[in-house]
């Protein structure tokens, strides 16, 4: 190779390579333009507000047979989750605890291991949360209070073992 020639290839290469330079080193970045309010739309909200006109909490004692009559199979029947022994009606929820959806793995039942762990596995979703780390008994009260804002309580699971509801 003669000179002339390492010359117009060390030409070729540096020249990019100054631009890339330049451009990393030397220009502003280009922001995005900001949304103007005519192509904004409001935002769907993830989780339900809370409900100001829930009834004061029942206390009407519900077995763990008892409990699972009310999974949402039978639609005359309202949807019900318990937790930490309290039973929250979510039939308003139906799209979200109903037969098939993406929670129904509580409904009929306190699943309330399964909430402390943050798991939607049948073997989890169980009454017996005595087993929770502190950080996934911090997230089981989370939920309790989440669903105490919500749903009306309209009974206590009885009969089961004395862990499942301290």
């Amino acid at each position: 190779m003669n000179a002339q020639t390492l010359a117009t290839y060390g030409f070729a290469l540096v020249l990019p390579l100054l631009y890339l330079t330049y451009r990393l080193h030397f220009s502003k970045p280009k922001q995005a333009p900001a949304p103007t309010e005519s192509h904004t739309k409001p935002l769907k909200p993830i989780m339900q507000a809370p409900n100001a006109d829930l009834l004061p909490p029942k206390n009407d004692p519900y077995t763990v047979d008892e409990l699972a009559k009310y999974d949402g199979s039978d639609s005359s029947k309202p949807i019900l989750v318990a937790i930490k022994g309290d039973i929250f009606d979510v039939t308003k929820k139906s799209d979200v605890y109903g037969p098939g959806r993406s929670y129904h793995i509580f409904a009929g039942k306190d699943g309330s291991r399964g909430l402390g762990m943050s798991s939607l596995k049948t073997e989890h979703a169980v009454s017996d949360y005595t087993t929770l780390t502190e950080s996934e008994m911090k997230v089981l009260d989370e939920w309790h209070s989440f669903f105490s804002k919500r749903y009306n309580i309209v009974g206590k699971v009885v009969g089961s073992s004395p862990a499942a509801n301290m």
